[in-house]
Parts: C-alpha cells; sequence; structure tokens
C-alpha cells in the first residue's frame, strides 16, 4: 500500500511544483510588462513650441512650429500642456493666397494651421524675456493658466525652436537674440526647482548644434538640425505664395511623425536617423550623454504624445456578473414631483425681426458750408461786390 501511495503522490508533486514554476515566469512577466510602461518614470507631458521669425518671407518657420504642434496633438497631448509661441500670424497675412491656411507641402493637401490652433503668445509676445520666464516659471500673478508651463519633477518636456541663428545664439524677431549660455542656465534652474524629469530639446536653425553645447543640467538630450559653421536650409519653395513652406529638417521630422502611433514602439535612435545629409544637406546632431537612459529604450511618445494611466493587476475581474437594476419607483404609490423647469428663453424671432431704431437726422459733412457758399453766390450775383460791406 505505501509503494502505491507513493506513486500516486509523485504526480501530484510534479503538478504542483510546475504550477510554482508557472506562476512564478507569469509574474516575472507582469513585473517586466510593467517595467515597460513606467520606464521613463514620468506622469505627464509638456510642449514648449516656439517659431521667433517675423515677417512673409519667413513663412516656413511658422509651418514648422505648426507642424510639430499639429503631430503633438495628434499624439495626445492636450492643448492645456502645450505652449505655442508664434511670432507672426501668416494664415491671415494678406499675401496668403488662401487665408487661414498654413501648408507644409506645395500639393497642399495638409493643413497645419487646423481649426483649432491655440496660440499662446503671439507678434511681439514672443520675447527672449518671455521666453526665459515661462521656462523658469517666473511669470506674474496676473498671467492666465494657458500662458504658463505649469511642470513638475514628473514632466517630460518638449522644447521645440525654430528661427533664424548663428554660433551660440538664436534671434527672435530680427530685434534680440538669446545665446547658448542663457539657455543653458534656464534649463539649471529648471532642474534646480524640480519643472521637468527628462527634456527634449530640438532645434532648427543654422548652426543648430552650437545651442546644445553649453548644456549641463541632467536629463536632457538635444537634437539639432546643423552643426556648427553649417547652414539649415529651407524646403519645398511654392510659386504661388513665392515662398519656401518649410525648412528641411522640420519637413523630414513631420514626415517621420505621421508614422507615429500613441502605441508605437519607435524609439529615439529612429529619430536620430531622420534626415541624413543626403536629405538635409546640413549634418544633423544630437547629445545624449546628459541623459541617463539609453536613447534605445526612450520611446517616441515618451515626449511626443501623452503618457496613459494603466494600472497592472495580476487579479481576475469577473465582468460577466450581472448589473444589478436600481429600483427608482417613488415609495408608497406617490407620484413623483417634477424638480426641474425650464427658464423663459430670448425672444430670438422678435430681436431678429424688429426693426431698427429711427437715427436722428444730422445734415451730412460739409452741409453747412455749402450752404453759404450758394447764398454767397446768390448774393454776388444779385447785388454784386460793392454791397459786401453789409454782410461784414
Amino acid at each position: 500500500m505505501r509503494v502505491l501511495y507513493a506513486k500516486e503522490r509523485t504526480p501530484r508533486l510534479l503538478v504542483a511544483f510546475a504550477l510554482i514554476n508557472f506562476s512564478g515566469i507569469v509574474s516575472t512577466f507582469y513585473q517586466n510588462t510593467a517595467g515597460q510602461f513606467f520606464s521613463s518614470g514620468h506622469t505627464n507631458n509638456w510642449a514648449v513650441l516656439v517659431c521667433t521669425s517675423r515677417f512673409w518671407f519667413n513663412y516656413r518657420h511658422v509651418a514648422n512650429s505648426l507642424s510639430v504642434y499639429r503631430s503633438v496633438k495628434r499624439l495626445g497631448i492636450p492643448d492645456s500642456h502645450i505652449v505655442l509661441m508664434l511670432a507672426d500670424d501668416m494664415a491671415c497675412n494678406h499675401r496668403n493666397p488662401k487665408p487661414a491656411t498654413v501648408f507644409s507641402h506645395k500639393n497642399m493637401e495638409l493643413n497645419v494651421y487646423g481649426d483649432d490652433v491655440e496660440v499662446d503668445y503671439r507678434g511681439y509676445e514672443v520675447t527672449v524675456e518671455n521666453f526665459l520666464r515661462v521656462l523658469t516659471g517666473r511669470l506674474p500673478s496676473s498671467t492666465p493658466r494657458s500662458k504658463r508651463l505649469l511642470s513638475d519633477d514628473r514632466s517630460n518636456i518638449l522644447i521645440y525652436l525654430t528661427g533664424h541663428g548663428g554660433n551660440g545664439f538664436l534671434k527672435f524677431q530680427d530685434s534680440e537674440e538669446i545665446s547658448n549660455v542663457e539657455l543653458a542656465d534656464a534649463f539649471e534652474q529648471m532642474w534646480q526647482k524640480r519643472r521637468y524629469n527628462e527634456l527634449l530639446f530640438i532645434i532648427d536653425t543654422c548652426q543648430g548644434a552650437s545651442m546644445y553645447e553649453r548644456f549641463y543640467s541632467p536629463n536632457i538630450m538635444a537634437l539639432a538640425s546643423s552643426q556648427v559653421g553649417e547652414d539649415s536650409l529651407s524646403h519645398q519653395p511654392d510659386l504661388a505664395i513665392g515662398v519656401h513652406l518649410m525648412d528641411r529638417y522640420t519637413f523630414y521630422l513631420l514626415e517621420f511623425l505621421e508614422d507615429i502611433h500613441p502605441a508605437s514602439k519607435a524609439n529615439m535612435n529612429d529619430l536620430f536617423k531622420v534626415c541624413p545629409k543626403s536629405q538635409c544637406v546640413s549634418t544633423p546632431g544630437h547629445r545624449t550623454d546628459l541623459f541617463q537612459r539609453d536613447p534605445g529604450s526612450v520611446l517616441i511618445t515618451d515626449f511626443f504624445g501623452s503618457v496613459r494611466k494603466v494600472e497592472i493587476t495580476t487579479e481576475v475581474v469577473n465582468l460577466t456578473d450581472p448589473i444589478e437594476q436600481v429600483d427608482e419607483s417613488p415609495a408608497n404609490g406617490e407620484a413623483r414631483e417634477e424638480m426641474y423647469s425650464y427658464v423663459d428663453q430670448l425672444p430670438v424671432s422678435e430681436i431678429i425681426h424688429q426693426k431698427p431704431k429711427q437715427k436722428d437726422w444730422h445734415p451730412p459733412d460739409g452741409f453747412i458750408l455749402g450752404l453759404w457758399t450758394l447764398i454767397l453766390l446768390v448774393f454776388f450775383k444779385t447785388y454784386g461786390v460793392k454791397h459786401l460791406k453789409h454782410i461784414f
């Protein structure tokens, strides 16, 4: 009997051992999956998009900013988390043959202006001072929330700049400039004040790589459209408008982002290959030595998309239980009293069809002067100049 009992117990032990191993494998799988979801450690996303150029011939710089704006909105970042600064309004410029539109391609298929653009800083509000105040949070108390960067130490921030620049500076409005030292110090203030978790800096301008050379704050990844000594070239000339529609680097960046969706697994190494020298003519650059994570593990949506709150659990949730119906019938058979009532509406029909109020009549301009001139002419015709002394 003991031999038979041992033979019967052995398969049970093997099954139990297999179940324990399987549960361990499942637990490890869920832990790895959770690690993939929360590897970046951020809980919210922000974007600061800045076009620093005015005037019609800089149409492409406005199109650059609006292209990135359209992409981050499509991938889930709401307008409440986007600070958009446009130095000029090309959509309403009198030279624009198609008002209320800004196109990124000469085939006029993609209107990056859209129908729901929210510009936070426009025209002469786009200054170096306002830009630095937005980054560091040193804004007057009267500044509305829509013009503030309300980030914290769990925020991933995308900062995109486009305009005219040179070795170590970027021009604002053709009247002032920000240096790479000022920009680096602003990022350091943000880090000291715990205003970001990770920061992605992208700049499309001539000699753009010079703008991130002085960065020294942690968790910053930077990309530029050109190296020091190189120009960032324009793209897509349009004969009807008479200007170029976009810059080369941002054009291919937009083309890349159009294939990205919220669940995309594309990473930063893919972004580094967006515009090779054969397409951009200039040499794009990037800097990752300050960034703590491997760029290959950083998803594009960590900066261009909005974080999704996902809770992973190993518990089984039964979704087939019947839903209990709540009895809302009145007690004791009493009729339910009407709790709501309609407010008297405006008499719209009367307002539309009412006759306009009669305005008081006033003589038109020059009427009195003309009347006196007519009197004088009749007087001269009748009595001559010799009787003029009787008037004065």
